[in-house]
């Protein structure tokens, strides 16, 4: 079903809201946007997206009608080294979110997955343009089935809780709860931000992961948060290292 774009007007009058049908991305749009000046809270979203990306360049499978692809542009007052505990804040809201409306209990695995048990249901992608942060945010609402190589890794909303789920509701509570998280931040600082994701992840501390890092996979234990919002990880040979990039995923 098409996403109804009224709805969401209505319940968000302040916002501008750009919807399409087929996009290439949203996050190319929300640049553009950005670029012209648009205010903060802007929103970019399709139906569908024909190029969507994930982070480091992934792919992000955005199936027509099923999921909710979104970019947000956000203005606050945070320095560029800020940037990843703004992702971690919209990790909360958009787990928040799910909590809500979807009845489900997400888990945080840094830095910006929103999983239920091991599989994916939403990614985070977040970038500066213009002194604005693009903010953008896939979530699996209404996918029966995945492509092969995302069977084991993926799930939506529909198969967690075996109901379809309406999209335009979920875009709504978003808004209003990355509006409240990013006013935790700007307002409480980084701490906040930290305990609140640190107590939603399994991820954050004690669990075995493998760091796919830009220079191999690297091996041991989560260990917390620094106070940037960066992972530490304790190897197999007992030091600490702080993981700045890298998908995370359990240890076999």
């Amino acid at each position: 079903m098409s996403f109804d774009t009224d709805f969401v007007r209505q319940r968000l009058p302040s916002r501008h809201i750009e919807w399409y049908d087929s996009i290439d991305t949203t996050m190319r749009r929300a640049s553009e946007l950005a670029s012209e000046g648009c205010p903060s809270g802007t929103v970019a979203g399709a139906d569908q997206q024909t190029a969507g990306q994930g982070r480091l360049g992934r792919p992000w499978h955005s199936t027509r009608d099923e999921g909710l692809y979104c970019t947000f542009i956000l203005r606050i007052n945070v320095p560029p080294a800020q940037l990843p505990v703004v992702t971690l804040a919209l990790g909360l809201a958009v787990a928040d979110t799910l909590r809500l409306l979807g009845g489900i209990e997400p888990d945080l695995r840094w830095p910006n997955d929103v999983m239920v048990e091991d599989r994916k249901i939403a990614g985070i992608l977040t970038q500066l343009q213009d002194h604005a942060i693009l903010a953008g945010i896939g979530i699996n609402v209404n996918q029966a089935s995945f492509p092969s190589d995302l069977t084991q890794t993926a799930t939506s909303l529909l198969l967690e809780t075996g109901r379809a789920h309406k999209r335009e509701p979920l875009l709504v509570h978003l808004a209003g709860a990355i509006g409240s998280y990013v006013r935790t931040l700007t307002t409480g600082g980084i701490d906040p931000i930290l305990r609140l994701f640190t107590a939603a992840s399994s991820y954050a501390s004690g669990r075995r992961v493998v760091v796919e890092a830009p220079d191999g996979a690297v091996h041991g234990v989560t260990a917390g948060l620094t106070p940037e919002g960066f992972l530490r990880l304790q190897k197999e040979d007992g030091s600490l290292v702080t993981i700045h990039a890298g998908g995370v995923r359990p240890a076999l």
